[in-house]
């Protein structure tokens, strides 16, 4: 089975290359299951209904968030619009599972591709240096005791490094994938760990890499050297594609190979 999972999209300059680059991708990789990370879709800030909507109909499969999911208040109405009908393309898209009971939105989803391969997405926040969200690691178990499914894919949203490997290590043997997503900056520690787990520290952005983390960097600049608060905007130079191929036993779940991608215009 092969898994693309598609790193932080940002902005309109995210969005072009993910549209220049997926379906070439899907196609010639013989992709069976697109998840891609869209928290910050929407002018790098947040997700709206159309946006989603718009991947979908690119050929994403589930789509994944974070800690900007609320940035775009309409998107709370959209988790709303699925009322618990697995078929609606809004309960496609997740918000980390370990927020607090009751918000609306749900952290997994799981499924059977085209060709009838079970899987599953969890959607998880870190807490180091990061807020309101529960622990991740008794969550992500509470989780897995539900899930039939052998294939499993986690998308762990968080800021801390060591936490992300912590997660990997904990997770090592009972999923398919702990990927990293969050600072926009893919790390270079893509394996398989010894149990089966493929692992990325941090997939990267899809985004505009002639930026800060995807912002103008005047205004970045601007802020560290004077304090001052300051509106930030999506940039658009150099716009590139990061992301995972993950080759996976279907029966089993367990990973043989993660290979990082960054593609540019």
């Amino acid at each position: 089975m092969q898994i693309l999972f598609i790193g932080d999209i940002f902005g309109n300059a995210g969005r072009k290359i993910v549209r220049d680059h997926m379906p070439h991708l899907v196609e010639s990789h013989k992709v069976d299951l697109v998840i891609a990370n869209a928290e910050n879709a929407a002018g790098g800030f947040g997700l709206t209904p159309a946006i989603a909507e718009d991947l979908f109909e690119l050929g994403c499969d589930v789509l994944t968030t974070g800690n900007h999911v609320w940035d775009k208040r309409e998107i709370m109405d959209y988790f709303r619009s699925a009322n618990g009908d697995s078929n609606s393309r809004a309960r496609r898209v997740l918000r980390p599972a370990n927020y607090s009971e009751g918000v609306p939105g749900t952290g997994i989803f799981e499924d059977s591709t085209r060709s009838g391969q079970h899987y599953a997405v969890i959607n998880l926040q870190g807490r180091v240096f990061m807020h309101n969200a529960d622990d991740p690691f008794r969550k992500v178990d509470d989780l897995l005791r539900q899930i039939t499914s052998k294939v499993i894919i986690v998308d762990l949203h968080a800021e801390a490094t060591s936490e992300k490997i912590a997660m990997g290590w904990y997770l090592d043997g009972r999923v398919t994938a702990v990927l990293g997503t969050h600072t926009h900056v893919p790390t270079a520690d893509n394996r398989v760990l010894p149990n089966g787990t493929a692992y990325q520290t941090d997939v990267g952005m899809s985004g505009p890499f002639d930026s800060v983390i995807g912002v103008q960097k005047e205004q970045v600049l601007q802020r560290f050297l004077t304090g001052l608060p300051g509106r930030f905007e999506a940039a658009k130079g150099d716009p590139r594609l990061c992301g995972v191929l993950i080759e996976c036993n279907a029966e089993t779940g367990k990973a043989t190979s993660i290979q990082r991608l960054m593609l540019g215009e």
